[in-house]
Formats: C-alpha cells, structure tokens, sequence
C-alpha cells in the first residue's frame, strides 16, 4: 500500500477516535456502566459477622478456625466481552444523504468499542458479507481497538451478499463464553423475505439464549419511500438485479412504502418473539440520541 494512502488511513482512524471517543466520554459515560450487568460475582475478602448479614454468607471453615462467626464478601464480577458483528455486504454501501449505512455502523461500532475500553471491558469484531470476512478476537487497550476500528473502516470485503445466518454460527464455533453482541446491518435478507426470515429466525434465538444479542438495524429513508422522480432503475446492489418503477405514479409509491412498513414491522416482531433487543437506526438521523434512548430504555427495563 502506497505511503498517502496509509496516511490517509490513519487519518480518518484518528478524526474517528477522536469524535467518537469524546461521545463514549462525555454523553455515555455512566449510561453504558449501568446498562450490562457483569457475569456474576467474585469473592473479594472474609470479614467478622455483623448483625444484618446475610446467614448464607457465613463461612463456616474461618468461624470453626477461629470461633468467631465469619462471613465471604462479594463483589460485582464487571468484565464483560463486547462483540461487533457487522455486515459488510454491497448493500451497506448506499446512502441518499451525507453518510451510507456502512459509514454508521462503522462510528456506531467506534462509540461502542471506546464506551467498553473505558470500563476496562474486552471488544472483539466480526466482519461478514456471505461469509465470515475477519475475525478479531475480544482484546483490551488503545492500540487494540485503533485496529478493530481500522478494519471496520477500510476492510474490503471479498463478498456482497448477505449471510446473518452464517455469521451467527461461525460466531457460534468461535465464542464459547457469553458475550455482549451487537449485530449491527440493514437486514435487508436475500431472495424471499418470508423464506429468509423463517430460516434466521431460529439461528437468532440460539445466539440469543447464548448471549445478550442486540440487534442494531441501519436504514436509509430512499428504502422506506420513494421520490417522486418519475422512470427510475432500482438496483439490488448484492445481487444486480434490476427493477424499473415509474414513482411519478401514487400508487406504486404507496405500494413500496407499505411493503417496506410491513416488513420491518414483520422483522420487529420476530426480534421481540426470540427476546432480542432491536435499535433502529437512520442515516439520515443522529445516532447518538437514539443510542441513549436505547441505553435508558434497557436500563429502566434492568432495574426492574
């Protein structure tokens, strides 16, 4: 790779650590901490028992040593592992506005990595299109997540369909303890809706009793409805196929806009059937506010 070209890289990595960073920092900073619970609890010391302590926690070796009543004391086990499932396929490059849905997925995915850093949390990343692309396993440190975010950025994909299936099952073979998982992608699901969707559904439950799986969607508002712009040529961007659609008529406009509702709304359902959270994000909209949202959401729903 030529010299600009890798300064170039490095760049943009930096604006993005540097914008991104800032908002781990400063608009999540406590929001993300209280969000995921730890994975349980460690034992942290044995002290003399108190009136009001638990029976349960006493120890009964230090209090037959000593004959003095001991209790063990806990603390929050806070580590987590953090994974970043991010579709790459063709269609994440479209964008009607400033940004395309792969260019939020990927600042989303900064915030989140910078958040996890923060409370000395592990990140791993996984790239798919049709297949697994790259995997990095969960790693903790600066120079760590410079990487992951690099990847997430410039990474070429070899592939340009969509397999959320297959991903969740490398995913699956890889990953053996329970993960905080964010899969980020516009779940725009090969050939027939309906067909794709009954076929992911039961590999989305699995992942989901495995791990706490958080489903981030990304749109862009030109996929929910049409301008009126008169002949145009819709292009699949994974698999080429072309469609012609005349969006000066009313008709056809409400057809696509209505098909496109009921799908999402299909998808929704099945995310909320199988206990997954689901964040909708969009392009076109700051995806900070909608984080937040989301962060206080599940939190109030943790508490209770």
């Amino acid at each position: 790779m030529e010299t600009a070209a890798i300064k170039e890289i490095l760049k943009k990595v930096r604006q993005i650590e540097v914008r991104t960073r800032r908002m781990a920092d400063s608009s999540l900073a406590g929001s993300y901490h209280s969000v995921f619970k730890g994975r349980g609890m460690n034992f942290d010391e044995v002290r003399e028992y108190v009136p009001g302590d638990e029976i349960r926690t006493i120890d009964w070796n230090v209090t037959a040593r000593t004959g003095v009543p001991h209790v063990k004391k806990f603390s929050e086990e806070r580590e987590l592992t953090i994974m970043l499932l991010i579709d790459l396929s063709a269609s994440g490059s479209f964008g009607s506005g400033q940004q395309s849905k792969r260019e939020v997925m990927a600042e989303l995915a900064a915030v989140l990595a910078f958040s996890a850093v923060r409370n000395s949390d592990k990140v791993g990343l996984l790239l798919f299109s049709d297949f697994a692309e790259l995997f990095i396993a969960p790693g903790k440190g600066r120079s760590h997540i410079l990487r992951v975010i690099r990847e997430i950025l410039f990474f070429q994909p070899q592939g340009k369909g969509t397999n959320i299936g297959g991903a969740l099952d490398f995913f699956s073979r890889v990953t053996k303890r329970k993960c905080v998982t964010f899969l980020l992608s516009d779940f725009c699901l090969p050939g027939d809706f309906d067909d794709s969707l009954q076929e992911l559904q039961p590999k989305l439950q699995i992942a989901a009793r495995r791990h706490d799986l958080i489903a981030v969607s990304v749109t862009d508002p030109r996929e929910l409805k049409l301008p009126e712009a008169g002949w145009i040529t819709l292009e699949d961007a994974e698999t080429g196929e072309q469609v012609l659609l005349n969006t000066s008529d009313d008709w056809t406009r409400q057809a696509y806009a209505t098909l496109a509702a009921d799908q999402r709304e299909r998808f929704a359902r099945s995310l909320r059937g199988s206990g997954i959270d689901l964040l909708q994000l969009f392009t076109d909209q700051p995806y900070l506010a909608a984080l937040m949202g989301f962060f206080r959401s599940r939190s109030r729903r943790v508490a209770r």
